[in-house]
């Protein structure tokens, strides 16, 4: 009953989903590059006719407490009244800049409450100089400047724990406020990062190389970027990150036995930088190659199993199409377990779909009335809840029976 629908439908959601969310640096959001280090005064929301600034602008610094580089980027997130937004991202040099705008409603009554999976689970983007859904408006800038000093910042990059920082440290004027420098320190218990050790070695050609590739790629000059890749991994074999985004180039030339070749590279330059295996996981996901899906991600839930819930849920998923519904149930409940935002509901169906085969109908029920009342308006709720009526009737017919 189940496996069919989802042998048919499950395996398209889930690549198109993840290659969003996941993949490393797989979601890069737009207006990547290097952040501004004061407000554009062309822009007549952010400054006054007399070119005095109308708006607030908060900056700083990420750095790792034992200097590594930041080859992914953090995400910075504010904490206002216990709720979390995410507002932006560092830059390859991890500094940040967004603009403060009026978020005090959205903050009290909790409608911009949801945090987005691919940027708290991974840093999955290099820098977004501002994330605002619009400048602030001057009238109500001393009750938002009041709101705001009551807030905190933190980081946030997998394997790491983030330093907050009070906003209220510094004075928050029109303009430009520099809130200092957040420091993040490495989980002792996490081997896998998504940032590479092996950049801090690399010589100032190779990442001239690597930087400009950078930007061709975020201009989606892929031949471009894909030239530079190469000179700086030509002058620096061992630069993991600078294998990564060759293979992310290729992918996205079509070349996908190349870019499995510049995975491994990357992997073999530094065995603890996890992003290549996401790719290599979606590579195998999208060409149904479920053993190969399983095989990078036991490796990469091995290195870290406590950041990367999406891939519990390619494990669970592979396993399942492979029928090894023991292990694809251990993965799919320890997804469960790690996903504690709820930002992955797909395993609540998942799990649901390897129970009902186990006929574990009563326990199926329960998941996927989960994945309903946390994905109510899915594309595949209507049919979903055709199951859970089909398993609402098996269910009652086992406990008849007994």
């Amino acid at each position: 009953m189940f496996r069919t629908l989802i042998l048919l439908t499950f395996v398209f959601s889930l690549a198109l989903a993840l290659s969003a969310q996941s993949g490393g640096r797989g979601q890069q959001p737009p207006g990547t590059g290097s952040v501004p280090n004061k407000p554009p005064a062309s822009n007549p929301n952010l400054t006054s006719p007399d070119m005095t600034p109308r708006s607030f602008f908060l900056s700083g610094q990420v750095r790792v407490d034992d200097g590594s580089l930041l080859t992914d980027a953090a995400a910075i997130q504010s904490i206002c009244s216990g709720r979390i937004r995410t507002e932006g991202y560092t830059d390859s040099k991890g500094h940040f800049s967004f603009e403060v705008s009026n978020l005090k409603e959205n903050h009290l009554t909790g409608s911009d409450q949801a945090i987005d999976s691919s940027e708290t689970q991974m840093g999955l983007a290099r820098s977004l100089p501002g994330s605002m859904s619009g400048p602030v408006q001057n009238p109500g800038s001393d009750g938002l400047r009041d709101f705001w000093r009551n807030c905190e910042l933190q980081a946030v990059l997998p394997g790491f724990t983030s330093q907050v920082v009070e906003v209220a440290r510094q004075p928050l004027e029109l303009g430009m406020t520099d809130v200092g420098t957040i420091v993040l320190h490495r989980l002792s218990q996490v081997e896998g990062l998504t940032i590479s050790a092996t950049s801090a070695r690399a010589p100032a050609k190779a990442r001239k190389e690597y930087e400009k590739g950078c930007e061709l790629e975020k201009k989606e000059k892929w031949d471009s970027a894909l030239e530079n890749f190469q000179k700086a991994v030509a002058a620096y074999p061992q630069y993991a990150v600078a294998w990564f985004e060759m293979g992310r180039v290729q992918v996205k030339k079509g070349e996908g036995a190349a870019a499995r070749q510049s995975f491994h590279q990357a992997l073999s330059a530094d065995p603890n930088f996890v992003s290549p295996y996401q790719e290599l996981a979606q590579l195998g996901m999208h060409d149904k190659q479920w053993q190969e899906v399983i095989d990078n991600t036991d490796a990469l839930l091995k290195l870290n199993p406590i950041h990367f819930p999406q891939d519990w849920l390619l494990n669970a998923a592979a396993n399942y199409y492979l029928h090894r519904l023991e292990a694809a149930e251990k993965s799919a409940r320890r997804g469960l377990e790690v996903d504690a935002q709820h930002q992955f509901p797909k395993m609540e169906y998942l799990l649901g779909a390897i129970l009902a085969e186990k006929h574990d109908y009563t326990g199926a029920l329960e998941h996927l009335r989960n994945y309903l009342r946390l994905s109510p308006h899915a594309a595949d709720a209507e049919a979903v809840q055709k199951q859970a009526e089909q398993l609402e009737r098996l269910s009652a017919e086992t406990t008849a029976d007994k």
